[in-house]
C-alpha cells in the first residue's frame, strides 16, 4: 500500500525563555530528525519512555506545535513549513484522540454539544447535517444516538473511549493519532476498545498512530512498531519481526523489562539509570550512558539509521554483535 503520511528529518524545537529579563531563548530538540512513514490502514505503535518526545511529535503532526525544520507529507501533499492555524487547516484530516476523553469533554455541555464543537470549528453551518454526522458517529462506535443528550459524568470510562472516537469521526479524518487509549481500563474493557479500533479501521479505512507504553497491547494491534529515544525514532519494524528479533539495545531492554509478555528475553540487562534532561543529550549515540552494551565509538558518534530487513531500521553501532 502506498504511504499515506510520510515525515522526513522532522525537527520540532520547545523553546523557553532565561536570563534576568528572560530574553534570552534556548531550545530544546524535543524532535530531533524523526523519520517515519504510515501507509494507508495501517496501524504504526509509537513506544517509548515519558518525555522521549511522542506527544510533541503528535502535536507538530497535528499543526499545534510548529516544526522547525524537516517537512511532513499527507497524501502526496507538502502540509509542514506553514504557521500554527494554517497547518491546522490543511491537516483536517489529521485527528488526535486524547489519552483522558473525560477530561477532554467540558463538563458543562452534553455529549451531543462536544461532538459538535467540532464541525462548528470548521465551518459546518448546516444545523441537520451537523445532527445526521453525529448521529451516525455514535453508531459508529457502537453507541445509542440518545447518548448525545447525556452528560459525561453519567458515562463509565470505557464508553468514554467510544465518545473520544466519535468526537473525531463527525470530522471524517484519514489518520487518527491515539494517545494511550486503553490506558488505565481493565482487561474486558480495554479488549472491547481494541476490537472497536480494528473494526473501525476496517470499515472506514482509518490510519492509526497508535501511542502506546503497553507493549502487549501493542503487539497485539499494531501492523509496525516505531521505538523512539530522546527524540530519536531508534528502531522501527513489522511488529513481529520486532518483538522477536529486535535489534536496539534499547528494544531489547524495554521488551524484557515488560511484565505482560509472554516470553522475556533471557539475561537482557534493563535500562540502566534515569534519561537525561532534553536539554543535555549526550554527544554520540545519546543512548550510550545507559547502554548495557556500549563501545568506545558509541560516545563519538551518532548511528545513521541503517536497514537490517525488510522494513526493519535500526540507530545503533553495535546492532550486529547483539544479533550474533
Amino acid at each position: 500500500m502506498p504511504d499515506l503520511l510520510v515525515v522526513r528529518e522532522l525537527v520540532t524545537v520547545l523553546g523557553r525563555r532565561q536570563g534576568l529579563f528572560r530574553g534570552k531563548e534556548v531550545g530544546v530538540r524535543a524532535v530531533d530528525g524523526v523519520d517515519l512513514s504510515i501507509a494507508a490502514g495501517e496501524i504504526v505503535g509509537l513506544v517509548g519512555e515519558s518525555g522521549c518526545g511522542k506527544s510533541t511529535l503528535a502535536r507538530t503532526l497535528l499543526g499545534v506545535q510548529r516544526e522547525a525544520s524537516g517537512h511532513i507529507e499527507l497524501d502526496g501533499r507538502i502540509v509542514s513549513g506553514l504557521g500554527s492555524a494554517e497547518a491546522r487547516r490543511v491537516r483536517r484530516d489529521i485527528q488526535y484522540v486524547h489519552q483522558d476523553p473525560g477530561a477532554a469533554l467540558d463538563p458543562w455541555w452534553s455529549i451531543g454539544r462536544s461532538l459538535e464543537e467540532g464541525l462548528i470549528i470548521q465551518g459546518n453551518r448546516s444545523t441537520s447535517d451537523r445532527a445526521a454526522r453525529i448521529r451516525r458517529a455514535l453508531s459508529e462506535v457502537g453507541l445509542d444516538p440518545a447518548v448525545a443528550g447525556r452528560y459525561p459524568h453519567e458515562l463509565s470510562g470505557g464508553q468514554l473511549r467510544r465518545i473520544g472516537m466519535a468526537r473525531i469521526l463527525v470530522l471524517e479524518p484519514r489518520v487518527v493519532i491515539l494517545d494511550e487509549p486503553t490506558a488505565g481500563l481493565d482487561l474486558s474493557v480495554q479488549a472491547t476498545v481494541l476490537r472497536l479500533l480494528r473494526d473501525l479501521r476496517g470499515r472506514l479505512g482509518l490510519t492509526y498512530l497508535f501511542i502506546s507504553h503497553d507493549l502487549a497491547v501493542v503487539r497485539r494491534l499494531c501492523d509496525r512498531v516505531a521505538i523512539m529515544y530522546l527524540g530519536r525514532i531508534v528502531e522501527t519494524a513489522p511488529t513481529v519481526d520486532l518483538f522477536e528479533h529486535p535489534r536496539h539495545p534499547y528494544t531489547r531492554a524495554l521488551l524484557a523489562a515488560s511484565p505482560r509478555l509472554e516470553s522475556a528475553m533471557v539475561g537482557e540487562i534493563p535500562v540502566l539509570g534515569e534519561p537525561p534532561r532534553p536539554s543535555e543529550i549526550p554527544s554520540g549515540c545519546a543512548f550510550h550512558p545507559r547502554c548495557s552494551h556500549v563501545g568506545p565509538e558509541c560516545s563519538r558518534r551518532v548511528p545513521d539509521p541503517e536497514p537490517v530487513g525488510d522494513r526493519h531500521m535500526v540507530r545503533c553501532l553495535r546492532w550486529r554483535d547483539l544479533a550474533a
